[in-house]
């Protein structure tokens, strides 16, 4: 498709420049080349299912770029407290800092949903069938309140609890949509459907690695801090550090389906099984 070939063009400029211009480059950078792999994503998208997340609805395509950057500001929010990643490089007022850091963030989402639709497109059989959840009729409020309280653990106790970072968001945002009934991996794990959640995890540790890959010579770029577990660096990332995604995926996913059911838009926009 058009747009991949313009894609690939956006990634064969930017990438070089990236890692080879001298001083901070990054910041300009960073956008125009998630934007060339998210349209490149989306083109082989588009190939293998004859429709994409560009192609189905252009509009709502913009809007995750405009969902994703109150959707990462929240998990800076928390690393406030937490201080598990911060930047290094380049000096910027707050507010050169705030614009420029929110359109790299409104790439976040896009790609995700991306690279999680690429994967879903080769899940052709159903897995793991027999592993079915049952569900509590008070599983929506369980998870809300667990959400909660294990929130409450990480700002209390960062140094203890920070993994919550990626799980408490990704209870209470289910939670809600299991309660409202909206869109819900729940309801997939009830049929015992484990394509879109084992698609989620294998889009974000593809995302994951070209996060970490392009960063690590990048500049300014992001450095961690993570207790405990600060050994078997795979480019800045502790290995284990790598898991925080998994479940940060299905979080982008809920995220989704949460402004999709409050806005009231048709369900069927983001295709998480092969046949769409």
């Amino acid at each position: 498709m058009a747009w991949g070939w313009v894609g690939l063009g956006l990634i064969a400029i930017c990438w070089p420049l990236n890692w080879l211009l001298p001083g901070p480059r990054t910041h300009l950078l960073f956008f125009p080349l998630w934007l060339g792999l998210i349209l490149v994503l989306d083109s082989l998208v588009f190939q293998r299912k004859g429709s994409s997340l560009l192609s189905r609805d252009p509009a709502r395509f913009a809007g995750l770029f405009l969902l994703s950057v109150p959707f990462w500001w929240f998990f800076e929010l928390l690393n406030r407290r937490v201080q598990n990643w911060h930047y290094v490089g380049g000096s910027f007022t707050p507010l050169e800092f705030f614009c420029l850091a929110s359109l790299a963030f409104s790439t976040v989402i896009p790609a995700v949903l991306e690279a999680s639709e690429l994967v879903s497109s080769f899940l052709k059989k159903p897995l793991l069938q027999s592993w079915r959840m049952t569900v509590h009729p008070a599983l929506g409020w369980g998870m809300i309140g667990v959400g909660l309280i294990t929130l409450a653990l990480l700002l209390l106790w960062p140094r203890y609890f920070f993994p919550l970072l990626w799980i408490s968001p990704l209870l209470i945002v289910e939670g809600i949509n299991y309660m409202a009934g909206y869109k819900s991996l729940i309801v997939y794990l009830q049929r015992g459907e484990w394509r879109p959640v084992l698609a989620l995890f294998g889009g974000v540790l593809i995302c994951a690695f070209f996060w970490e890959f392009w960063n690590y010579w990048s500049w300014p770029k992001w450095v961690y801090a993570v207790p405990f577990f600060d050994f078997l660096h795979v480019f800045e990332m502790p290995l284990l550090g790598y898991l925080g995604y998994l479940p940060f995926a299905l979080t982008v996913c809920s995220f989704v389906h949460l402004v999709q059911g409050a806005m009231r838009w048709p369900g069927h926009y983001l295709r998480l099984l092969p046949e769409g």
